[in-house]
């Protein structure tokens, strides 16, 4: 039978409260050290941003993906670490780690096809950090490229993490200049020709007032034709995320420029035919 008053305890009590004071010493040095990495790697990135020739979104993506892998680096670490101050073999821990690895392997192939598509992603510069992306169902600006995940955020305030093995199909509408389009309908009452004329001039005074318009904006003339109105198209160049700005504009300046030239936008109307009660009754005889 165990014998209780056999135990040392201040002996126990002393060696007990050692192996605390390491693994809160190891926990601290881990938060420093942590610390350190991210105000070197803040500051190398910023100096890398104003030397290299290297975008905004680039050096945003790779330090965020530099600040993951040292995370992981520092925590295997510290694992490591608590371990050894535990006593624990550390030797046939990861031997029987590798064991147990290679028999979830075939169960982790979905983590290895993450890692393996990230990598690709990150190599070929498809996507940087404040791109506006377009990702199967989900568009939005992208906030982190990790090798496992990706994140975007949506324009409604959502943030997604789609797994990097799902993004079979990427849309970057971030690289180059974008377009803006604006279609406008008259009435088949107006003279087209006028109503060019008076656009053409509305879109040449938003250009000289709006820098973020690289090309036009030009009238393009007939698009189509709806069932009350003629609809004439309009298109521009723009510095990257300023279309959807642009296009605003223009409408706004074609409409004010409308209203002063008495050229009417259809809009829809409806008729109501009321028939009197001696008609109503003739109706039922």
């Amino acid at each position: 039978m165990f014998n209780f008053a056999n135990i040392d305890w201040d002996s126990l009590f002393i060696k007990g409260g050692m192996i605390v004071l390491q693994i809160i010493g190891v926990l601290i040095a881990y938060w420093l050290i942590r610390r350190i990495i991210r105000k070197i790697l803040d500051r190398t990135f910023q100096n890398v941003m104003k030397r290299q020739d290297i975008s905004e979104g680039r050096a945003l993506t790779l330090h965020r993906l530099t600040e993951n892998i040292c995370s992981y680096a520092l925590i295997f670490v510290l694992i490591l670490t608590v371990f050894s101050i535990l006593n624990i073999p550390i030797a046939s821990l990861l031997a029987g780690a590798g064991i147990v690895g290679l028999a979830v392997g075939f169960g982790a192939q979905g983590l290895v096809s993450d890692v393996v598509t990230g990598f690709f992603l990150l190599l070929e510069k498809q996507i940087d950090v404040n791109d506006y992306v377009t990702v199967g169902n989900y568009d939005g600006i992208v906030e982190a490229v990790g090798l496992r995940t990706t994140q975007i955020r949506s324009f409604d305030g959502t943030l997604h993490y789609i797994p990097n093995r799902e993004i079979t199909s990427l849309s970057n509408h971030s690289r180059g200049n974008m377009r803006a389009l604006v279609d406008i309908g008259i009435s088949y009452a107006d003279d087209i020709d006028k109503a060019v004329d008076v656009m053409q001039r509305a879109c040449e005074r938003v250009a000289e007032v709006t820098p973020t318009i690289v090309e036009g904006p030009n009238v393009l003339g007939v698009q189509a034709f709806g069932t009350s109105d003629v609809i004439l198209r309009v298109i521009a160049k723009t510095v990257n995320g300023e279309q959807w700005t642009v296009e605003r504009l223009l409408r706004k300046a074609i409409k004010e420029a409308f209203d002063e030239n008495g050229i009417e936008i259809p809009f829809p109307h409806q008729v109501f035919i009321q028939r009197n009660a001696d008609t109503q009754q003739k109706s039922l005889g």
